[in-house]
């Protein structure tokens, strides 16, 4: 019988390469919440009309890569390609923006069917931020320091990037697609295949075709800028005085759209030349209409999405990430002989006194040998020998497995004050 492997692009996380994912979830899990951004959850699956209606049906991600099916009850389901419009769903359904403003952050799988390549996988991860109510440039500005200031905390800052754009309001967008269609028709049977299906469609995603042939048809295009409303217009200088003010480098790309519908003015990405053509680590811009479109009242949003794959990625490919992490002990207890019940009652004293100390107490019985043998290979700086003579004098042995102090028997009474002094590091709380 075969046996069964996991989807194409859906991969499992491995013990290994789990602690760097929570090594990275610490860091930014801690800063959101620095910055007053509060926790929400919500389900992976959503109507599909949720995302028909916010992405825009004309999409990539709505034509081509939804994971979209029928249930039992002939509902049309979706797993959520995305989170910006599943949390506007979730705000409003449980009254969070009626007259108030907020600071949110989310993590979790999203899930598009795309070719799976490295930093683009059917099943992948986003960490996300999202704030509601505010109009000025301020929480633009906000958003943008605080990656920074992570960046800053991974080692990254000189490995990314800031790219800014305004795309305007909608009637300004109309516009400039009206003109940018105009100039493309005639040349229309030049560009690449897509980019003629977006023409009809989509074309501001035209803009940011990657192919070559496009893009020098594109040089001789109107300039989105020269369309933007003056509301538009100055909400962008206020963003770009505020970021100069901080010190925050970036630069204008006047052809960066994003693919969503939603957008509006203030778009932007962090993109790095580390990781290849999945060059986007983190982007997102305001979505002052998501709301409205969705059924709410008309309430100012930006926010963005972050790829914890790429993070984890480009922290591996800069060799960033921390040495230990993948430590799964500090000490091991080898139990020898029969002393399960007094092994168990020493490990569980230990940890009562020490919270944050990882032990790991032997179980499965065998001999000395091989239990030192497991203790070794778990990284454990030491290892607690408690056999049957030690047990009945309430005495324990202690033996260093990576190198200091010689090997000891104590009583078991003196064991918690000696702990604290051989691990030479902070293991309270």
């Amino acid at each position: 019988m075969s046996k069964i492997q996991s989807i194409r692009g859906m991969n499992d996380l491995l013990p290994g390469d789990a602690a760097v994912w929570q090594y990275l979830e610490g860091k930014v899990t801690q800063l959101f919440a620095s910055y007053g951004y509060q926790n929400i959850r919500f389900p992976v699956l959503e109507q599909t009309e949720l995302f028909k209606r916010s992405i825009g049906e004309v999409t990539d991600i709505v034509e081509k890569e939804m994971y979209t099916f029928a249930d039992r009850n002939g509902d049309s389901l979706t797993l959520r390609p995305e989170g910006t419009a599943v949390c506007v769903r979730a705000c409003e359904q449980h009254g969070l923006l009626y007259n108030q403003t907020q600071k949110l952050w989310y993590m979790g799988p999203m899930f598009r069917h795309e070719r799976p390549q490295k930093g683009r996988l059917r099943q992948f991860h986003q960490f996300g931020v999202e704030a509601f109510g505010f109009d000025g440039p301020d929480i633009d500005a906000e958003i943008l320091v605080l990656t920074a200031r992570l960046w800053q905390s991974l080692g990254l800052s000189d490995a990314v990037t800031l790219e800014l754009n305004s795309i305007g309001s909608l009637e300004s967008r109309a516009n400039y697609k009206q003109a940018l269609v105009k100039h493309l028709s005639g040349v229309q049977d030049q560009l690449d295949e897509d980019s003629q299906r977006r023409l009809g469609t989509n074309p501001l995603r035209i803009l940011d075709s990657k192919n070559r042939n496009t893009q020098a048809l594109l040089k001789d295009a109107p300039q989105l800028a020269d369309y933007l409303d003056e509301e538009s217009r100055s909400h962008f200088e206020g963003l770009c005085a505020l970021l100069d003010g901080m010190g925050i480098r970036y630069t204008v790309n006047p052809r960066l759209v994003r693919g969503l519908d939603y957008y509006n003015k203030t778009v932007f990405e962090w993109v790095t030349t580390h990781l290849g053509a999945q060059g986007t680590v983190c982007a997102g811009g305001r979505y002052d209409g998501l709301v409205a479109q969705l059924g709410g009242r008309s309430t100012s949003a930006v926010g963005f999405g972050m790829g914890v794959e790429r993070l984890v990625l480009l922290l591996q490919e800069l060799d960033l990430v921390p040495r230990g992490l993948d430590t799964s002990a500090d000490v091991y207890l080898v139990a020898a002989g029969d002393v399960q019940l007094p092994a168990l009652q020493l490990a569980e004293q230990i940890r009562s006194h020490y919270p944050q100390l990882r032990l790991i107490s032997h179980c499965g019985g065998g001999g000395i040998k091989s239990q030192m043998k497991k203790a070794d290979k778990t990284g454990a700086q030491l290892a607690l020998i408690l056999g049957e003579n030690e047990a009945s004098n309430q005495q324990v042995t202690v033996k260093p497995l990576r190198g200091g102090t010689e090997q000891e028997t104590i009583a078991q009474s003196d064991l918690l004050e000696r702990l604290g002094a051989l691990l030479n590091k902070e293991i309270a709380e």
